[in-house]
């Protein structure tokens, strides 16, 4: 449930601001430092610093559109879709760590954020999808 503003425009939920910011500036960094992001791109991917390119542009325009009422459900659907299209990443990252013989407590992390996706696309759904009933 949202509060009013003073503007008549209810603000966003906590959990919207959490997602909002956080989706925001994960986009950035994929603007910023591009090449930890390459790095784990799956080889079959064509382009991967033009596809790092686009998923922080996307992440970035997400995150901003849900803290608005008017693009809220739709910025929240391509969260959505954005998350499920990078899970090939979050297990090429896996790989890539299992085949550096990387530390058990890294892969153990990296193991765990797999269905950790699953809890982002929920949250995504329930704050700016779901219509409040």
């Amino acid at each position: 449930m949202t509060s009013p503003s003073l503007a008549g425009v209810p603000r966003p939920t906590l959990s919207l601001l959490v997602l909002g910011i956080g989706f925001t500036i994960a986009g950035l960094l994929h603007l910023v430092r591009p090449a930890p992001y390459i790095r784990i791109m799956p080889p079959w991917l064509p382009a991967p610093a033009a596809l790092v390119l686009i998923s922080g542009l996307a992440e970035m325009a997400g995150g901003l559109g849900i803290l608005l009422p008017l693009t809220r459900v739709a910025a929240g659907w391509g969260l959505i879709a954005l998350l499920v299209a990078v899970f090939p990443a979050n297990v090429q990252m896996l790989l890539g760590a299992v085949a550096h013989h990387a530390s058990r407590g890294w892969i153990a992390l990296l193991i765990a954020r797999l269905p950790l996706q699953i809890v982002l696309v929920w949250w995504v759904w329930r704050a700016a999808v779901r219509q409040p009933a």
